[in-house]
């Protein structure tokens, strides 16, 4: 990230304010990816305020999204929308109540649930790819993001995504 003067409180506290090295380039990484997921959760966020939807927050409406019509445990929720454990529980929790999502016991293993989305649900999670659609077909005009330089960016990110990944499965 360059600080371009427009935020000066862009770069952590202690933070070079040049790329000398590959910490500081991995650092600003790190603070991109945070602030970019903060900013997605404050653009599902806006859009359902300007709706009138007012009944969940956007962490439950990109896991409607992210279930879309499949049914799945919510273990496997969390690793297909690596949310956390804690999250995952309170969250189905919300929804199950709210009515947008059925749930079941898996009959082989009791203990296990099985989680799908209601008619109801689908309606956000529809919500929610269109909000996603519509941003996609404006990003290269406002964002002045070409298709090129979105497909290097999802390279980029993949590669992160697996070194974090890896480390923690080997220790790195």
């Amino acid at each position: 990230m360059l600080n371009t003067g427009e935020n000066p409180q862009a770069l952590p506290v202690g933070h070079a304010h040049s790329h000398e090295t590959e910490v500081d380039y991995y650092l600003d990484a790190i603070n991109l990816i945070e602030r970019a997921h903060r900013n997605l959760l404050e653009v599902v966020k806006d859009d359902f305020e300007r709706a009138g939807q007012d009944d969940m927050n956007p962490v439950q409406a990109l896991m409607l999204f992210h279930m879309g019509s499949a049914e799945m445990s919510a273990g496997e929720l969390r690793s297909r929308g690596h949310y956390l454990g804690s999250n995952v529980s309170y969250n189905l929790k919300k929804l199950v109540e709210a009515g947008y999502i059925d749930h079941k016991r898996c009959k082989s293993d009791k203990r296990a649930v099985r989680v799908k989305l209601t008619p109801k649900g689908m309606e956000i999670a529809d919500r929610v790819a269109a909000l996603f659609t519509r941003q996609s077909g404006m990003i290269a005009t406002m964002g002045e993001l070409t298709h090129d330089e979105m497909a290097n960016m999802n390279i980029g990110l993949q590669r992160i995504e697996r070194f974090w990944s890896d480390s923690v499965r080997f220790r790195l």
